[in-house]
């Protein structure tokens, strides 16, 4: 038999293949903490305690430090903004929203919000004329009316800080320096503050007494968790967290608290709470549209900016304006 008629042996059994080694489950990200829950509020009291000490420093030192503070917010809160609107399928013009929302606080801390205000017009008019150089022309009237709200919601209104803050000199560009006479140069630090504590006691106190006590729904198609009891609770702790302000300042510095009077103070307490809980509703209402919990996450707890300055955004030009009006009634 030759060589060539030899074949080997085929019952040999052949290897067994290599067990496959199933891949490991990829980790899961950690659950976020629920916005009851007590580490959540652990984190928004650790971010209160870091954020609050600047912005008090900030407040009492005026000029380019509110002026400055007031950008960073406008900026980021603006930032955060478009983010809605491009979630909504819009293609905002950022760049000229953002110079024209940086733009109005430097306006109003050379003139005051008439001034501002003029500046809007204009920054309408540069919106649709950048609208008009795009190729694409489909999404037009979104992208110029969510660019021009976003300068509108978070620039023009939170411009209304620096006027605040400077009350006496808006006082004095209005009606002069007699009037002016009977405002302290620094009397914006007692106005600021106060608007700004009334807006947080009153958030504090609307979600502390709607946990408690909270059964009838304020606005369940915006926000399901508010109630009519935590808003009623957060007017309350807001008049008070007002009150509690102009306590510490008439103990300590009488002179910029004295040209507003209890009963002024109790009702711009009310009605900046009242305010600020509409600017958060209206928040709700824009984060809702989009589907989306957070505006950001820069704020460990918290959320984004926005969801920070909300009822600022609204609390803040009332009390202004009511300060006007008030300061108008005592002279005239």
């Amino acid at each position: 038999m030759s060589d060539s008629s030899y074949e080997p042996a085929t019952g040999d059994p052949e290897p067994a293949p290599a067990p496959e080694i199933a891949p490991a489950p990829a980790a899961e990200p950690a659950p976020r903490p629920a916005p009851g829950s007590a580490s959540n509020l652990q984190m928004r009291l650790v971010t209160a305690a870091v954020v609050i000490p600047p912005v008090i420093y900030c407040i009492a030192a005026g000029g380019l430090w509110v002026l400055g503070a007031v950008i960073v917010i406008i900026v980021l809160g603006l930032r955060e903004f478009y983010q809605l609107i491009e979630e909504k399928g819009a293609q905002p013009l950022k760049g000229y929203g953002i110079a024209g929302g940086v733009a109005l606080p430097v306006v109003a801390y050379l003139g005051n919000e008439y001034h501002a205000t003029i500046l809007m017009t204009a920054v309408l008019l540069g919106v649709m004329v950048a609208q008009l150089g795009k190729r694409q022309i489909s999404e037009s009237l979104a992208s110029v009316s969510g660019t021009f709200f976003g300068v509108f919601y978070v620039g023009w209104l939170m411009s209304h800080t620096i006027v605040l803050r400077q009350f006496h000199d808006v006082v004095a560009a209005k009606w002069g320096g007699a009037v002016a006479a009977g405002v302290d140069p620094d009397a914006g630090v007692f106005y600021l503050l106060f608007a700004a504590v009334a807006v947080v006691t009153c958030d504090a106190g609307a979600y502390f007494t709607g946990r408690a006590y909270g059964k009838r729904k304020l606005a369940p198609a915006v926000s399901p968790g508010k109630t009519v009891e935590g808003a009623i609770g957060g007017v309350l702790a807001g008049t008070l967290g007002g009150a509690a302000v102009k306590v510490v300042f008439d103990l300590f510095w009488p002179g910029l608290s004295s040209g507003l009077d209890w009963g002024a103070a109790t009702l711009f307490g009310a009605c900046v709470a009242v305010a600020g809980m509409v600017g958060d509703l209206v928040e709700s209402l824009l984060k809702r549209d989009a589907h989306t919990k957070d505006t950001g996450d820069l704020l460990p707890g918290m959320g984004g900016i926005l969801d920070r300055i909300d009822s600022a955004l609204l609390g803040v030009p009332v009390m202004y304006y009511l300060l006007l009006a008030h300061t108008f009634v005592r002279n005239f």
